[in-house]
C-alpha cells in the first residue's frame, strides 16, 4: 500500500504523541513492505528526504511568524494539496482534525473515491480551557465537519470511541496508542538534573489548563510532602499557560520546570526512578505520557475522567481536586506499599497484551488493508 501521514509535525519526533505515532507506525509499515510518506514542515530540524525507509515530504508552513495555531492551518493545506494533485496514495492517515477541515472542504474529500481518508480524532477539542469561548465553538463545529467529511474515523481510547458513537451514531475505528516495556533504566541520568533515585514527584505534560498542572502542584504544596521530596515538570515552558505556571511558583524551590526532555532513555529513567506519576489530563483521547508511565513501572496519580480509567482501569489513584492530591500525597508511603505491586503488574499486563508498537503496527496493516 501506499500511505501517507498528515498533520503532524514531521519525524523523527521532537514535539509529542502524534508525531511518536507517525515515527512508530511508518517505519513498521515500511518494515512490512509498504511505502509510506510522512508529511513535515520544513522548520523541522531534520532535513533528509528518507527516515528509516520512509519517505519525508517538506512542506512549507509559516508556522514560525504566524504562530502555532494559524499557521498549521496553511501547513495542513499545502500538505493535503500536493497529497491530492503530486501523489497518487491509497490511503491518507490525517492526525487530528483542527487545522486540516478547511482544507478538507475545499477539496471536497468527502467525494473522493481515491485515497481513502482515515481521521484520528484525538481528544475533546472543544472542551480545552485554554481556548475562549469563540474557539471552543469553532472546535464544536470542526469537530461536526471531521465527522461528516472523514471517510472513517478511528479512536484511540474507548471513551472518545463511545463519545462519538454516542453522538453521531457513526463507527469509529477503536485503534489503542503504543508504548513499549524497556529495561535500559539509568541513575546517571538523574545525576544530570540532581535528582535521586524515589525521591521526587514527576508531572509529564504540555503546559496547558486542561492538565491540571496548576491543581497539581496547589495539591502538592498543601501537602506534607513539600519539604520531603520535590515535584518535577517536564514540559516546554514557553506557553502561555506554562510561563504563568514558572512566575506563579517560582519562589518555590520544591516545585522545579526542567522544560522538554526528548532523550528517550533519559525521560524514562526520570519516570522509573519517580516516587509517583502525576497525570492530569482531562479532555480525552490516550495520552502517550500515561502509557509509558505504565510500561515504565511507575505508581500513577491520574485525574478522574472515563478516559485515564479506560487506559488504567483501577490500577491507579485518581483525583478531582488539589485537595484529593494532598490526600494522596500525604498518605503516598502507605498507598505505594500495599498497592504499588499490584498496580504495576497490571499495568505492564495491559502493555504487553495491548499496547506494544510491534502489535499496533500489525493493528493498522490490518485495518489500513480493510479500507483498500
Amino acid at each position: 500500500m501506499k500511505i501517507a501521514i498528515i498533520s503532524t509535525r514531521g519525524i523523527p519526533n521532537n514535539y509529542g504523541g502524534f508525531e511518536q505515532f507517525a515515527e512508530y507506525i511508518s517505519v513498521g509499515l515500511v518494515q512490512r513492505g509498504h511505502e509510506v510518506t510522512v508529511y513535515s514542515p520544513r522548520f523541522h530540524p531534520y532535513r533528509e528526504d528518507n527516515y528509516k525507509g520512509v519517505r519525508i515530504k517538506h512542506i512549507y508552513s509559516p508556522e514560525q511568524w504566524l504562530g502555532s495555531s494559524m499557521g498549521s492551518f496553511f501547513y495542513d493545506f499545502n500538505s493535503l494539496r500536493d497529497a491530492l494533485h503530486k501523489e497518487n496514495f491509497d490511503i491518507i492517515y490525517v492526525a487530528g482534525y483542527t487545522s486540516i477541515i478547511p482544507a478538507f472542504i475545499r477539496f471536497n474529500v468527502k467525494n473522493i473515491k481515491k485515497p481513502v481518508f482515515t481521521t484520528n480524532m484525538d481528544g475533546l477539542e472543544y472542551k480545552r480551557t485554554k481556548f475562549n469561548r469563540w474557539t471552543q465553538k469553532f472546535l464544536f463545529l470542526e469537530e461536526r465537519m471531521a465527522v461528516k467529511h472523514s471517510h472513517y474515523l478511528i479512536a484511540d481510547n474507548q471513551g472518545i470511541q463511545d463519545y462519538y458513537k454516542k453522538k453521531y451514531e457513526k463507527d469509529i475505528q477503536f485503534l489503542a496508542y503504543g508504548a513499549n516495556i524497556y529495561d535500559n533504566y539509568n541513575t546517571q541520568f538523574l545525576e544530570e538534573v540532581d535528582l535521586q533515585e524515589n525521591n521526587y514527584f514527576l508531572v509529564i505534560a504540555r503546559l496547558e489548563p486542561e492538565n491540571n498542572i496548576d491543581a497539581i502542584i496547589q495539591g502538592y504544596l498543601n501537602s506534607n510532602q513539600k519539604n520531603i521530596k520535590p515535584l518535577i515538570v517536564i514540559g516546554k515552558t514557553d506557553t502561555l499557560h506554562g510561563k504563568y505556571l514558572v512566575k506563579k511558583y517560582s519562589s518555590n524551590k520544591s516545585v522545579r520546570f526542567i522544560g522538554g526532555v526528548y532523550s528517550f532513555d533519559k525521560v524514562n529513567s526520570i519516570r522509573y526512578f519517580s516516587t509517583a506519576y502525576l497525570h492530569g489530563h482531562s479532555v480525552g483521547g490516550t495520552n502517550p505520557s500515561l502509557l509509558e508511565a505504565m510500561a515504565a513501572g511507575c505508581f500513577i496519580v491520574a485525574n478522574d475522567n472515563i478516559f485515564n480509567k479506560s487506559v488504567c482501569n483501577g490500577n491507579a489513584m485518581y483525583f478531582n481536586t488539589s485537595k484529593d492530591i494532598s490526600l494522596i500525597l500525604n498518605n503516598i508511603d502507605a498507598s505505594i506499599k500495599t498497592k504499588k505491586s499490584h498496580f504495576v503488574e497490571q499495568n505492564l499486563e495491559q502493555i504487553k497484551s495491548n499496547c506494544l508498537w510491534e502489535k499496533l503496527v500489525d493493528d493498522y496493516e490490518k485495518y489500513f488493508y480493510s479500507l483498500v
